[in-house]
């Protein structure tokens, strides 16, 4: 059996994801309507994307970094679970997510987990990971040192390799010359971690610290030109330790890797697929709810679209969608949201056109951070009304995934029942209090999933690839892709240049070649000749990125005829303006947003 999964796995691509375990969750007290609003003001209201909704969970830890562990009894029928032990790093989420393209369920937890508490999770193997610390400060972050003795297979990645030498008798310390970036790797010992790793492999480095002696039953297993200790090994005690970082896009060999630690070392089964999750948190969701309501914020995009397919699914007419339309919307989507929605898939929709009073509050505005302030005061004023008038309601369903839950913030757990209530309403960057007559209970199914796994379980519901492969488009809409003061001129005049950049980038089939690509209207006029006659009228900018997550981009470099096509027609089919320029700045230092 172990030679026939080893073979096997190594012809597996796919990335898919299965049943997954609830939170852990601790409790805080609710706060009052005043002191929601004075937060919202205070972090800037609506930030980059106001997804809206779902509402955003926040997590209060019992460690003071991290979400808590599942227990067993939460994992329901999840049977193999890889955990990853925080320090810090950047990369940790990325670790997890590369661990579930082994179709293999992962989570992050902290790293003052107890060897107790991870024994209780049982999990197939433990991943710690790197850190910006050095492991001889003061006050460096240590696990547990009885880890080391559950027999459970250990990785340890960068920081997460020098703790284990430290606390097993080894020696760390600063490295003559520090190592950044790629370096080519030599494979002394190709066995176990290293089968299937090619000799030279490029492996990406990032540390100043270096392992100068090993502790005893160690062994080197791979080196780098400077770094004599880049892996290493205590085979029998299968614990494992690589100085570089395998998880990132630029270690060639270590997606390889990984998979020798997932199915070899720890021997796993690749048993988290798309058709296990569905089914199980369907089964979840009628359990939670029984014949009670459901209320979803509906806005279009794939998370909330794809909590809607799976909780119609699930529940049926127990479920209501509201879609609050702001009137910042692109052309034409509130009516394809409701059309595709209500007629092609028979899951109803309250509509509450609200762009009368989203307008009004933004006359005279033009600082970025007001309009966002302004822009969540009303969406949080529309929500309450509505749901008080479609209501009463006992859930809320929530699109939270889980980057929502690492990073976290504070929950609220109802004393009575044990469950976890809304106190808050996601908008993705932001969040805004919801007062405290409107306390949902939460349904979440979604929240342990990574954004390209959501992706996977829409199409597997149905969802129509327009939603699953939709851009990222931010909440407040148009509002913050219009400079200065939003005005109805305005808005039609950018809706219309973007519908005409949506349409030539899908004719030119590069939509899906764009992390975002969409049109900024400048609150300027230029200088301009059309027909003979001068002209004085708005410039457009055009923003094309591309990106693997959002968090950096790079400006898109676009075919000069697609741009022609593009300024040709805004220049003469868009009433206002005269002039399209293209934004060549990469994030960072710039913003992939303008506003």
């Amino acid at each position: 059996m172990q030679v026939i999964r080893y073979i096997r796995y190594l012809d597996s691509d796919r990335t898919t994801v299965g049943q997954i375990p609830p939170p852990a969750t601790a409790a805080i007290q609710p706060r009052p309507l005043s002191d929601r609003i004075a937060s919202l003001s205070e972090k800037g209201g609506i930030l980059e994307s106001m997804s809206y909704l779902g509402f955003r969970r926040i997590a209060t830890l019992t460690h003071s970094t991290l979400h808590q562990p599942a227990t067993a009894a939460d994992q329901g029928l999840q049977r193999q679970l890889i955990v990853i032990l925080d320090f810090g790093s950047q990369y940790s989420e990325l670790i997890a997510r590369r661990i579930r393209e082994t179709q293999v369920y992962s989570e992050v937890i902290s790293y003052r987990t107890t060897a107790e508490q991870l024994a209780q999770l049982a999990p197939k193997g433990i991943i710690l990971s790197g850190g910006p610390n050095s492991v001889y400060d003061e006050n460096a972050p240590h696990c547990d040192p009885e880890i080391w003795n559950l027999g459970i297979p250990i990785l340890g990645v960068c920081y997460g390799m020098q703790l284990m030498v430290q606390q097993l008798g080894g020696t760390v310390e600063r490295a003559i010359a520090g190592e950044y970036g790629k370096a080519a790797l030599f494979i002394d010992d190709p066995t176990d971690l290293l089968t299937n790793v090619e000799q030279e492999t490029i492996m990406w480095m990032s540390h100043g610290d270096s392992v100068t002696e090993l502790p005893a039953g160690f062994r080197v297993l791979a080196h780098t030109h400077n770094t004599p200790m880049a892996a290493i090994a205590h085979p029998e005690r299968k614990l494992y330790g690589v100085q570089f970082h395998p998880e990132v896009v630029h270690s060639v060999g270590g997606i390889a890797l990984i998979r020798n630690f997932v199915y070899h070392i720890c021997d796993c089964e690749p048993t988290w697929t798309t058709a296990a999750f569905v089914e199980e948190a369907i089964r979840e969701v009628r359990a939670k709810v029984g014949d009670k309501r459901v209320l979803l914020a509906l806005s279009g995009g794939v998370d909330s679209s794809t909590l809607a397919f799976l909780l119609h699914r699930a529940i049926g007419d127990q479920l209501t969608c509201m879609f609050i339309d702001q009137g910042f919307m692109r052309k034409g989507e509130p009516e394809r949201l409701l059309k595709l929605f209500q007629e092609q898939f028979h899951i109803k929709v309250e509509y509450v056109n609200a762009r009368d009073r989203f307008l009004a509050q933004l006359v005279g505005v033009t600082d970025p951070e007001e309009k966002r302030k302004r822009i969540g005061h009303e969406f949080i004023r529309v929500f309450e009304e509505e749901s008080q008038r479609l209501g009463p309601f006992d859930y809320l369903a929530q699109g939270t995934l889980y980057p929502d839950v690492i990073e976290s913030a504070n929950t609220n757990i109802d004393p009575q029942t044990g469950e976890r209530v809304a106190v808050k309403i996601k908008s993705h960057h932001n969040v805004g209090g919801l007062p405290e007559n409107l306390r949902f209970k939460l349904v979440e199914p979604l929240r342990k999933l990574f954004k390209d796994e959501v992706r996977q379980v829409g199409r597997s519901l149905g969802l129509p690839e327009e939603i699953v492969r939709r851009h990222p488009f931010p909440g407040p809409g148009l509002a913050i892709r219009i400079l200065g003061e939003v005005t109805p001129e305005r808005l039609e005049i950018l809706r219309d240049a973007d519908l005409i950049v949506r349409q030539e980038i899908n004719r030119a089939e590069m939509y899906h070649d764009f992390w975002q690509a969409f049109a900024v209207l400048l609150p300027i006029r230029t200088v301009g000749v059309m027909g003979d006659q001068r002209t004085y009228a708005y410039p457009v900018v055009l923003r094309f990125v591309t990106s693997e997550d959002g968090m950096t981009a790079d400006w898109a470099r676009v075919p000069y005829d697609l741009l022609e096509r593009i300024s040709n027609r805004i220049v003469n089919e868009v009433p206002g303006v005269n002039r399209v320029v293209y934004d060549i700045t990469s994030k960072p230092p710039g913003t992939i947003e303008w506003e």
